[in-house]
């Protein structure tokens, strides 16, 4: 079977793709089908956005088409950057976007640097048929960045329970993710679909 992957960032692509490897499936990338895949992502939730990206996926391919819509949550900047993740700055890349979640929690004390990650993941079977899936990780904001490893907000985020930012864990980030979470709900899903 094949099913469409509706974006362009290759963080997220390789992610997926590696937790999704055992299935019997072939992913399709906007590069393997030679096209652009340009969704307006201007939902006011995670959900609309996954949902907006997966019709858009299948309308233009005609293949089920999976697509997710993540950002990060945190409690003293009361939930932002959350749906506007990607583009917090104007200049809509991860390290002015780094820099400036870091300035505006400058001097703020680890017990209220509390943030989340959430992803929701969109399974469009068709047209009318769209199956959702939602992982949260929790932890904090670290006061640097560290680590080159993942993408995004990756270098500032410590998971609950961890030491390490995401950006420093490695493949252990692919067991306890926000987007591992959905992923893994979405695998089960596509097990039974497939039988």
């Amino acid at each position: 079977m094949k099913i469409f992957l509706a974006t362009n960032n290759k963080g997220k692509i390789k992610e997926i793709k590696e937790i999704l490897s055992d299935l019997n499936i072939e992913i399709l990338t906007p590069r393997d089908l030679k096209i652009k895949f340009i969704c307006k992502e201007d939902g006011d939730s995670f959900y609309e956005n996954a949902y907006k990206k997966a019709i858009t996926g299948l309308l233009q391919t005609g293949y089920i088409t999976i697509s997710e819509d993540s950002g990060l949550m945190i409690d003293y900047l009361k939930g932002a950057p959350g749906v506007k993740s990607a583009r917090f700055t104007k200049k809509k890349n991860n390290k002015e976007n780094i820099k400036k979640v870091l300035s505006l929690l400058k001097g703020i004390k680890k017990e209220q640097r509390k943030a989340k990650f959430k992803c929701v993941i969109a399974l469009a079977l068709s047209f009318k048929k769209v199956k959702f899936f939602e992982g949260e990780c929790e932890g904090y904001i670290s006061e640097k960045e560290m680590g080159n490893k993942g993408f995004g907000y990756d270098p500032i985020f410590i998971p609950k329970g961890y030491k390490k930012t995401f950006a420093l864990l490695g493949e252990e980030k692919n067991k306890i993710s926000h987007r591992a979470k959905a992923l893994f709900q979405l695998k089960n899903f596509l097990q039974t679909f497939l039988k």
